[in-house]
């Protein structure tokens, strides 16, 4: 099952009543809920990325340790404040983050990492997870352009350009 047929499945199992929330911001209708659905996926895929680089900052091991461990936790960081910034969002839209880890798991296209400690393996899964991030996040701005919610663009688009940048580094250390 790919992303939006996960998304439009969240949304399905909603119930009329739940599809009544309001907000405060007088943007309201199916459109709302579709953006809410878009971005309770990418909340779901930015929480497995934390997870897998708190694991990878934890477990990395080489010549490379005291380098990577700094970066990961530099990119962790971020991920949590992303991660705050999209449940944030998603209240503010008047729906309700998904906030279960088993929900995460179920939602997210970016796969749980375990026991990876060598650095090239490392670099190629975060290189990998960036590009599913980027896939998402655009998806993302295309709903919420679509819905004329310049709000969900305004807060994705500078998440698209840091991830950018950061894989074009990560491309350049792992050569391609």
């Amino acid at each position: 099952m790919n992303y939006t047929q996960k998304s439009v499945n969240f949304v399905e199992n909603k119930t009329i009543k739940d599809m009544k929330q309001s907000n405060n911001i007088d943007f309201q209708g199916e459109h709302t809920f579709k953006t809410i659905s878009e971005l309770n996926g990418l909340l779901s895929d930015i929480q497995v990325y934390y997870q897998n680089l708190r694991g990878f900052h934890w477990n990395i091991k080489g010549p490379q340790f005291f380098e990577l461990h700094t970066k990961f936790e530099e990119l962790y960081d971020g991920a949590a404040m992303k991660i705050d910034e999209v449940a944030e969002r998603i209240l503010t839209l008047g729906g309700t983050p998904l906030h279960a880890f088993e929900d995460y798991l179920s939602n997210s296209t970016v796969k749980a990492e375990k026991d990876v400690s060598d650095a090239q393996p490392i670099m190629e899964s975060i290189f990998s997870m960036h590009l599913l991030l980027l896939q998402k996040m655009r998806e993302v701005i295309k709903v919420a352009g679509d819905n004329d919610d310049e709000g969900t663009q305004d807060l994705i688009a500078p998440m698209i350009s840091e991830i950018e940048k950061t894989n074009w580094m990560f491309g350049a250390y792992l050569k391609k």
